[in-house]
């Protein structure tokens, strides 16, 4: 398309450049989360045990990932849901105004496409720690790659300090 369009409208000095990391990485990560709180008001919020720590891209600037209520992938998409992070900022949600099965409390999502920006953008804001990683093979059998972090990894530079031998770790 570049030599047949670009170059005969005179814009063959055109550079196209991508970044592929999204693209190659994005589809092989799921974010899996937990429904643990609702609210209804004026709208239907669904609460969820990570939040834009875990995936700061549809906070940061409202990005799109397919939400799968794991057990319901059959059924009507019914119900109109914001899917809520557990941050103290409006903007901590996975979804707004979502079209999903009937979500009850327990019900496991998986939100899709977080590969190339989910743990690896993670923060610790608000004290949130990082959740595992977890592997899954193509023989379904699953990997702990990397484990949850801990209350004393959270606290382990301060380790400079006096208060850190009073923490106990």
């Amino acid at each position: 398309m570049y030599e047949e369009v670009l170059v005969p409208a005179g814009m063959g000095d055109v550079a196209i450049y991508t970044e592929l990391g999204r693209f190659m990485m994005g589809p092989y990560g799921h974010l899996i989360v937990k429904a643990i709180h609702e609210k209804h008001t004026h709208k239907e919020y669904i609460g969820v045990d990570a939040c834009a720590v875990n995936l700061m891209r549809p906070a940061m600037y409202g990005a799109y990932h397919h939400i799968t209520v794991l057990g319901k992938e059959d059924a009507s998409c019914d119900h109109r849901y914001d899917i809520t992070g557990s941050l103290c900022e409006n903007n901590d949600k996975f979804a707004i105004d979502r079209m999903l099965p009937k979500i009850d409390m327990g019900d496991y999502l998986a939100i899709h496409d977080t590969g190339a920006h989910g743990f690896s953008m993670g923060y610790n804001y608000n004290g949130k720690l990082k959740s595992a990683e977890l592997l899954l093979r193509e023989d379904g059998s699953v990997q702990l790659i990397r484990r949850a972090e801990t209350p004393k990894d959270y606290f382990a530079t301060f380790d400079c300090f006096d208060i850190y031998e009073k923490l106990g770790f």
